[in-house]
């Protein structure tokens, strides 16, 4: 199953796959350079399309646990000032995802949007210190029903150049489902309040809407 937003991009892969492919077999060269030739451009098409996939995904649906938003590994944990909506201090997550991950971007709890935007900026390497408030990114957060609001941060990094999102102020939405998509490597920030129970560790794997990463 793959995900919407590599439609195009993988039907352009697929005609190039097929142009490139049809040359190679047809122009006079050694066979041994027809096979490797071949081998790269069915390769190519292999990463594309294992990039675009969109794996069902159970997620177990819990009004005091927020899931991870995507696939990666847990850079930071750390408590931060928030300068954007919050203006003071929040507990903030981490997750980079490498070009091999899944790069759906899941809803974290479920609830209604209450602030969504997007800011244009630079494509600084994800992991670096500034790139949450200096890369492309989007910000959004979502209204509890228990009066907690919880806020993710869809981040560019130095390969990834559109950040899709899909929340739009007002709407009620469901933990787990799909919330947007981030091409090529890049990182999700997730903000909580101070006192909220961290439930992952440093450096460990987590599951786009599976994985719990903190208790209320």
């Amino acid at each position: 199953m793959f995900h919407k937003e590599g439609n195009q991009s993988i039907l352009i892969a697929f005609v190039l796959t097929v142009i490139l492919m049809s040359t190679i077999w047809l122009i006079s060269i050694p066979q041994w350079l027809q096979i490797s030739l071949s081998a790269i451009t069915i390769t190519l098409l292999f990463i594309i399309l294992q990039f675009f996939r969109n794996p069902q995904r159970n997620t177990s649906l819990s009004d005091s646990n927020v899931v991870s938003p995507v696939d990666g590994k847990v850079v930071v944990i750390e408590k931060v000032t928030d300068k954007e909506y919050f203006k003071g201090e929040r507990l903030m997550i981490s997750v980079f995802m490498s070009p091999i991950n899944v790069h759906v971007t899941r809803y974290p709890i479920s609830g209604t949007i209450a602030y969504s935007k997007y800011h244009p900026g630079k494509y600084l390497v994800a992991w670096h210190p500034k790139a949450s408030e200096e890369n492309e990114r989007t910000t959004v957060v979502i209204n509890h029903k228990n009066k907690i609001q919880v806020m993710y941060r869809q981040i560019a990094g130095a390969l990834a150049k559109r950040i899709v999102n899909y929340a739009q102020e007002n709407d009620t939405i469901i933990q787990g489902n799909d919330s947007g998509f981030i091409k090529f490597g890049s990182r999700v920030d997730v903000y909580l309040p101070v006192d909220t129970l961290i439930t992952v560790e440093l450096n460990q794997q987590v599951k786009g809407g599976e994985t719990v990463l903190a208790t209320f």
